[in-house]
């Protein structure tokens, strides 16, 4: 018996020591899984960064876009040679392909959300790039905490449904519609019940600088119908050639009053806008330049959602009176094809005009003039009806004017009248007034097959109204489609265009 005992206690601690080896040679039992977690604080599609307390979003839409007898924006060929003119020679139609990509980040802090946004598209174009390039560009990159906003954001000037348009277009003449952001800082205070106010520093250039044109500055500051530009928009804060307004002194004071309930919306926006030009003559002396002055915007919008008409229908309307501040209802993305002039010209009849903040004159402080304003206004309204919950169809319209009044009109009379434009002249026969007027409708019928996927067509009428009487003589061929020498006269002039696009987004 006691052999036996001896026998069992030896196995079993035999038995510890193989099991204590065992243990000692084993490696560290590693962590649990980090599973990422559903983040409901914002909505769907947000998810927290594994190990920390913030909350991001990722999404985005491929979209595929063809535009015809017009931009990729859909936008008429306002002044976009060949196309304006009706040439031959022009595109019949233009293609794009763009990968929209955002990501938006979410922190709870004990002064409320911080949170950071961006949004970035990948694009090709026909006609802009080679055959495997393309571009990128970011439409808003901003940080918001504590009330405060930072960064490239929509303008406080427009209203809350700005990047909800039902539309394919960005290119419609419908106000301010910078859908690709503006840098600012501004300031929200929220006062409940769904009223807020905004108050923002916003960069000008190049999105709200028009120009300005010294008449008396020569063909090479005021130029005629399909004349040259000097920069690409976006890029360059020479919209135009005729643009005297050099250099960035002062950024645009803009404000709002909000109000938004589950029946829609309401929005009041103001914005102070300088103006200036530059030195009375072309090189930077002490001859002396017209005072700088301010130009104003306001504007007043609503909307109106699950209208008796439908579930899901919607009315937006809006209305924006500038002074010397053009660019607030003359916006958009239609300055890829020349800011500062609009011009058609069809079977020897020629339509043109500027968008400008204002006009001067003069070659030294002796002769010259101050800045004669610009007075511009616009109103626009959509519709959107859903037929059933995948097909909708929205009708919508604007109408923008600009004139110049007796001063600044004058001044641009007397200056086509001397043959100063460089693609053309007038010889003396220029009269009416160089008021401008763009009327605009158009309809969208969409159709989503299946959760985020939409299939749309659009068509757009234009007409551009100008009050310009004569005849207008080219120079050359500045003119596509006309022999150097051809007579136009003026006339307004009507445009179509349209676009499909399918677009697919997550």
């Amino acid at each position: 018996m006691k052999m036996v005992k001896s026998l069992m206690l030896g196995t079993a601690a035999g038995f510890v020591a193989l099991t204590g080896a065992q243990a000692a040679d084993l490696p560290v039992k590693a962590k649990a899984v980090e599973y990422v977690k559903i983040c409901s604080l914002y909505g769907a599609g947000f998810y927290y960064i594994p190990g920390t307390d913030t909350c991001i979003r990722i999404g985005g839409a491929l979209r595929i876009d063809t535009a015809f007898n017009g931009g990729v924006y859909d936008a008429p060929f306002w002044r976009g040679g060949a196309g304006a003119s009706g040439a031959y020679s022009r595109d019949y139609y233009t293609t794009r392909a763009r990968q929209n990509l955002f990501i938006d980040t979410r922190t709870a802090t004990e002064y409320g959300v911080l949170r950071t946004y961006a949004n970035m598209q990948f694009d090709w174009s026909r006609g802009r790039e080679n055959i495997a390039g393309g571009f990128v560009e970011v439409d808003f990159a901003f940080i918001q905490f504590a009330g405060f906003t930072f960064g490239k954001a929509v303008s406080q000037f427009d209203p809350q449904w700005a990047l909800s348009k039902p539309t394919i277009t960005s290119g419609f003449l419908t106000g301010s519609n910078n859908a690709t952001g503006i840098n600012q800082i501004a300031y929200t205070a929220s006062f409940g019940n769904g009223v807020s106010a905004t108050i923002s520093l916003e960069d000008s250039v190049p999105y709200r600088s028009a120009g300005v044109v010294n008449t008396l500055g020569g063909a090479a500051s005021f130029i005629g119908p399909f004349g040259a530009v000097a920069g690409t928009y976006g890029t360059s804060a020479v919209t135009f050639a005729g643009n005297a307004q050099l250099g960035d002194h002062v950024p645009d004071v803009v404000g709002n009053i909000r109000l938004d309930q589950a029946w829609g919306s309401l929005h009041f926006g103001a914005a102070a806008h300088e103006v200036h030009g530059t030195y009375y003559t072309a090189a930077n002396s002490d001859t002396g330049k017209p005072s700088s002055t301010w130009g104003y915007a306001v504007t007043g919008a609503f909307e109106l959602k699950n209208l008796p008409t439908g579930v899901g229908d919607s009315l937006k309307v809006e209305a924006t009176f500038a002074h010397g501040a053009a660019k607030y209802v003359w916006g958009g993305t239609v300055d890829t094809t020349g800011g500062g002039l609009f011009a058609i010209a069809t079977q020897n009849t020629l339509g043109f005009g500027y968008v400008l903040d204002g006009v001067y004159a003069g070659t030294s402080s002796a002769n010259g003039t101050g800045i004669s304003l610009s007075n511009a206004w616009d109103v626009s309204a959509y519709y959107e009806h859903y037929w059933t919950p995948q097909w909708r169809t929205s009708v919508f319209g604007s109408y923008s004017q600009i004139d110049y009044g007796s001063a600044g009109n004058a001044l641009l009379l007397t200056a086509a009248n001397t043959g100063v434009l460089n693609t053309g002249t007038f010889a003396g026969t220029a009269g009416g007034s160089f008021k401008l007027a763009v009327a605009q409708v158009g309809t969208k019928t969409s159709w989503t097959p299946v959760q985020n996927l939409t299939l749309s067509a659009e068509f757009i009428y234009s007409r551009l109204d100008q009050n310009l009487t004569g005849t207008f003589t080219s120079t050359g061929t500045a003119i596509p489609g006309y022999a150097a020498g051809s007579a136009f006269t003026m006339k307004d002039q009507n445009r179509y265009n349209g676009a499909v696009q399918i677009l697919r987004s997550f």
